[in-house]
This record gives structure tokens, C-alpha cells and sequence, in this order.
């Protein structure tokens, strides 16, 4: 955490004791949030340039529910743009967003729901057996592993058919053979996506939102990332990742072991230090493609599945499309990742390191938590401080239960400045985002690690996703490096330079 030495946090200035460069840095920053430096005074002028894809069943309900809820004028303003994509597996979960698609019209808006078939083993693993010439066409430095084509696990082993939940494994291959392979659907759909997003007349951000959990979702959302963000933007448009956590009764009775290499992969991603090491062993095709950041959106306990999954997608809809965009462009400015001097913020797309998680909360806007332990109910384990919190609602503070939040959020987490209190949220509910978290201070992570391990060796390759076509299989040591992640397949001497126990979240 940060250092607050000599700074008088309650009056906002720097105190006599203020010496360290560290310090009076600290105290600008602050005293620029305490200014508003960061938000965005007029909407009425605010072209519309949120951009959303929604990955697998998670993602796919957040978008129908974002063209649900979205404003008959949410367009309104002259140089707005909306551009949805749906991505599934099979098209059972798509029928809701075909529906609201023509909601707005074709000049201004581009809504596309895409099912992916699931082929059959031989098809799919004839197209694993050619994608060593694929990536060398997509990246001419690629060094092939001649058993990087075995990741593809049985029908017995990883479990695929139709309408039932596919190991993440056999998602990234349907996800890779419709990207590389035959008349290549999902290449077509992401370069209409790209060019709908940049013919936006103004800013624009891409959310890319998937279930951290399932294997669907999180097979396919680091692969499209990477294929959108690197690729097809050249980095030139904001990515904000956003992944939905399981439901908290959930993952606490039944941990799912995806959860450990998926946080683990998007640790490899979002952590400057360890994709220094990935980009050095597998290419620059491995950069970070999350350019503005990365969400996670716990779900509560104490509500079923079915209504808390509805509260996820109002609350995600509403953070999207509130004042025509405003709250989300003001949470990236805040969130240290747009728009900003370091000098003057935190905002200067400052590098993260193992603290790059963002959380998303939200709370009923209509009573206050009392009893309630606000660090449980996110799933965070003690240690976590974050540096400050803004807490949106809609009447600010004459929202007398809002107050009652800003009370309870600064009693568990002991932010190093009060919560701070701001309108433009959604009625009758309030919302804030928690900075800088590691993957170690969600209790999530450490039970999934704990299930992952639990599983024998062989079934594990099933779990991962993003290093597979290098034929790597991130979570596990690496063969050729003492200490390092990353065992290679087959008799491959393919390894990345990323420590083992940082990516376990463990001690060295």
C-alpha cells in the first residue's frame, strides 16, 4: 500500500512532515481525487462509444440485458455509436439478444449474436494439427512445439456435446478452428466488430465481459482478446475486461478448480512483471491485450443463483450505459488507466504489477449494511486497504442509506482516505469499485488452487486455455527451468519465464 507519511488525510494538505517524493506524489494524487480531477462535467454533449462483447452464457445475459435496458436516446447525441457482439457455443442462450438487436437503428448501432458449432474430435484436431502453419503466418518468430497439437483432451476427459458445459480446452479449440481454419466465422464477425467500433465519432471502449468460472466463456475470451486487442485494434482502442465471478455459496461449498488457471492466465496478462516473461517466451502476440484494465464482479451470498445472477446483470448494464457512458469513463479515469497526468492522478496508465484486479460492487440503495461484514461478502481475506473508494448513487448525500455505505465500506476496508460520496447511479441501488487488488486477496483464488491441486495430473491440461497452441500448460512447473511455470507438452522444450510461485500466489 501506498505510504500516507505526513499527510493529514482528513483535511486533504500536506503537513510539515511531508520529506519523501513518494509522499508529496501520494498527497497530489489525493488531493486530485478530493478535486474531482477525473470526472466529466457535461454529458449532455457526451457521444455514446461503449462498446460490448459478451462471451459464453455470463456474457451473453449482460449484453441482453445492456440492449434491454439501454434509453430509447441513448444514441441521441450526434457522433454516438453502439456496437454488441454475442458469442456462444451452440444457440441456446441467444435468442434474447437476436430479439433486441434491431432496437436501434443499422447507421448507428451493429448487434450480432454469433453460435459457434462444436465439431467433431477428428475435425477439431485436424485443425490443432495445422495450427503450427497458422501461428507461423500470424506471427512469423513463433517457434513450434511438434506436440503442441495434443492439448485437445477425449470426449471421456474433457467432456463436450452439445448443451452440456465444455472444458475450457475443447472451448478454445472450437474457438481457434472457427479463427483460423475453413471459411474462419469468427474472424469475419470480430473484423465487422472492429470496424463498426471504429467508425465511433468519438471515444471509444470495448467491455469484453465472460464467467470466470464456467469453461465456455473463459476458453474463448483470452484468445478473442488477444486476436481483437493486438490484432485487430492494433492497440488503438481501450479494452476493459470485466469477468464474473461465481456465485459465492457456490464457489465456497463447491470451489471450481478453472478458476485457479484462469485468474492464473489473466495474472500472466495483466501483470507487467509476468507478461514480460510470456511475451519473451511465446511473442509479443501475448502482450497484455486488456489496454484499459481488468473488473472482477463477485456475486454476493444470500440470494439464490437465479437472483443474484439477475442483480449482476442489471447492476453491469447500469454501470455501462448510466449517463450515456459517463460512469464508466470516469471508473477507467479513476482506476489509474485514462485521461490523466501522473503527476496530477493515479491515472496514468501506471504499470499494476500483481495488483491489477479492479473489483466491482454494488449494495441496495434503500437500506444501509448493518451487521453485515462488507469484507465477507465480497470475498476479501484481511490485508486489503485500498488507497480509496468512490461510492456512487443516485442522490447523493441526501441518501441517507448511501451514507450508511460510505460508514460501513471505511469501517472494513480502512481506506487511506474516506469514501467518497458522488450522484449519477442507478435509483435504489449504489455502486463502487475497490482498486488494486492482487488475485491472493480474493479467498475465490486460494480455494480454487486448493481444488485445482486436487485433481490428478492427467485431467488438469483440460482446465487451461491460453498458452495451449505454444504447448504450454501455464499452471504447472516447467521442465526445462527449475522454479519457473509452464510444462511443456509432449517432449516440446517450450517453457515461460514466469516464477512458479508467483503465479501460485505462494511464498518464494
Amino acid at each position: 500500500m501506498s505510504s500516507t507519511a505526513g499527510i493529514d488525510l482528513m483535511r486533504g494538505r500536506p503537513t510539515p512532515a511531508i520529506g519523501s517524493t513518494e509522499a508529496k506524489l501520494q498527497q497530489r494524487k489525493l488531493d486530485a481525487l478530493k478535486r474531482g480531477v477525473h470526472r466529466i462535467a457535461d454529458i449532455s454533449a457526451l457521444p455514446f462509444g461503449v462498446h460490448l462483447i459478451g462471451v459464453g452464457g455470463a456474457g451473453v445475459r449482460v449484453v441482453e440485458q445492456f440492449l434491454r435496458d439501454a434509453p430509447d436516446d441513448l444514441l441521441s447525441v450526434p457522433g454516438s455509436r453502439l456496437t454488441a457482439l454475442a458469442l456462444d457455443i451452440g444457440d441456446q442462450d441467444l435468442a434474447g439478444v437476436r430479439a433486441l438487436a434491431g432496437r436501434f437503428g443499422p447507421a448507428q448501432a451493429q448487434v450480432e449474436a454469433v453460435a459457434l458449432d462444436l465439431p467433431e474430435q477428428h475435425s477439431l484436431q485436424d485443425s490443432l494439427s495445422r495450427y503450427r502453419d497458422f501461428l507461423k503466418l500470424e506471427y512469423p518468430m513463433y517457434h513450434a512445439n511438434p506436440d503442441a497439437g495434443a492439448w485437445l483432451p477425449t470426449p471421456a476427459a474433457g467432456g463436450w456435446a452439445a448443451g452440456k458445459p465444455l472444458s475450457r480446452a475443447v472451448a478454445k479449440a472450437a474457438y481457434g478452428r472457427a479463427w483460423y481454419d475453413g471459411d474462419r466465422p469468427m474472424a469475419a464477425a470480430l473484423k465487422r466488430f472492429a470496424r463498426s467500433v471504429e467508425a465511433t465519432q468519438g471515444d471509444a471502449v470495448v467491455c469484453l465481459v465472460f464467467g470466470l468460472a464456467g469453461g465456455t466463456g473463459s476458453g474463448m475470451a483470452l484468445d478473442l482478446a488477444r486476436h481483437l486487442s493486438n490484432g485487430l485494434f492494433g492497440r488503438r482502442v481501450l479494452l476493459t475486461g470485466i469477468g464474473i465471478a461465481p456465485h459465492a455459496d457456490d464457489s465456497a461449498r463447491h470451489p471450481s478448480a478453472n478458476l485457479f488457471p484462469v485468474l492464473a492466465e489473466l495474472d500472466a496478462l495483466c501483470d507487467d512483471d509476468k507478461n514480460r516473461g510470456v511475451t519473451l517466451s511465446c511473442g509479443d502476440l501475448y502482450k497484455n491485450p486488456f489496454t484499459a484494465g481488468f473488473v472482477v464482479v463477485p456475486q454476493p451470498a444470500g440470494a439464490d443463483v437465479t437472483s443474484t445472477r439477475t442483480a449482476v446483470n442489471r447492476e453491469l448494464a447500469a454501470f455501462l450505459l448510466q449517463r450515456r457512458g459517463a460512469n464508466l469513463w470516469e471508473a477507467l479515469r479513476l482506476l489509474n488507466w485514462v485521461a490523466a497526468p501522473s503527476t496530477q492522478h493515479s491515472a496514468a496508465r501506471t504499470p499494476w504489477g500483481a495488483r491489477w484486479i479492479h473489483l466491482f460492487g454494488f449494495g441496495s440503495g434503500d437500506t444501509a449494511p448493518g451487521g453485515v461484514d462488507v469484507r465477507a461478502a465480497l470475498g476479501l481475506l484481511p490485508g486489503y486497504a485500498p488507497e480509496f473508494i468512490e461510492l456512487r448513487t443516485a442522490e447523493g448525500n441526501s441518501d441517507a442509506a448511501a451514507t450508511g455505505w460510505t460508514h460501513a465500506l471505511d469501517d472494513a476496508l480502512q481506506p487511506e482516505v474516506p469514501t467518497h460520496l458522488v450522484t449519477g447511479g442507478l435509483p435504489g441501488s449504489v455502486q463502487f469499485l475497490l482498486p488494486r487488488l492482487a488475485k491472493t486477496d480474493l479467498a475465490l483464488f486460494h480455494h480454487a488452487r486448493a481444488a485445482y491441486d486436487a485433481l490428478p495430473t492427467a485431467q488438469r491440461p483440460a482446465l487451461h486455455a491460453l498458452l495451449l497452441e505454444q504447448g504450454v500448460v501455464l499452471c504447472e512447473p516447467s521442465r526445462r527451468l527449475p522454479g519457473m511455470a509452464g510444462a511443456s507438452l509432449g517432449d516440446g522444450g517450450h517453457w515461460v519465464a514466469v516464477p512458479l510461485d508467483a503465479l501460485r500466489g505462494e511464498p518464494a
